[in-house]
């Protein structure tokens, strides 16, 4: 985190000499979903808000930091054989510190509109873990099993309308969130995984 923000101050004050610079914060909402890797267990999309800040330096060519505060997890199915249920479920529910860098590109640049594409690399930043403890004969994820740091791309589209700046956003995950065993149904398999979100925010440009 230390580098990550010695990194983000290097970019504000190049932002500042060359006078092409905005700074705001951001709300969002986010649909996450942690894919597994090596078995038949299914899950679906969470849904979560997020809060930030966003910095912006450049015109045509520009890069975009950002800091925000998140929620991704899923729900996982684990599926059974016999018994009155088909499946059991469990809770993941991740908070992290979420870090973007993206690369830029204004497409249009109408008097008030303008239109972007960019792309770049994340640092999510795993600080707290919610893993709901399941009440079955079985072994389940742990917090263990759950890195502290994931890497991620992202790619996107924005809007920006006079002061607003409206970004969509998707993120897959370039390494292993989890990586652990799971025994279910008398079985025990392998599975690993990483967090795909996708995100849509609202900044505001106060400078």
């Amino acid at each position: 985190m230390k580098k990550i923000s010695l990194l983000l101050m290097a970019i504000l004050m190049s932002g500042l000499m060359y006078g092409q610079f905005h700074i705001g914060p951001q709300i969002g909402y986010t649909a996450s979903k942690l894919s597994y890797k090596g078995s038949d267990i299914s899950n679906g999309l969470k849904h979560n808000m997020l809060v930030g800040v966003f910095m912006r330096i450049g015109k045509k060519i520009y890069i975009q930091p950002e800091v925000n505060y998140m929620t991704q997890g899923s729900v996982f199915k684990f599926p059974l054989t016999g018994g009155s249920a088909s499946f059991v479920e469990q809770n993941v529910s991740l908070k992290s510190i979420q870090v973007p860098l993206s690369l830029g590109w204004r497409i249009l640049n109408a008097k008030v509109v303008k239109l972007r594409i960019f792309g770049g690399a994340t640092a999510n930043f795993i600080i707290n873990k919610d893993i709901q403890h399941v009440l079955h004969p079985g072994e389940y994820l742990t917090k263990d099993d759950f890195k502290d740091l994931q890497w991620q791309y992202q790619l996107g589209v924005g809007v920006d309308v006079l002061m607003f700046a409206i970004d969509v956003k998707y993120y897959g995950g370039i390494n292993d969130l989890f990586n652990g065993n799971v025994t279910y149904d008398n079985q025990t398999h392998a599975v690993s995984g990483a967090a795909n979100v996708f995100e849509v925010t609202l900044g505001w440009k106060i400078l």
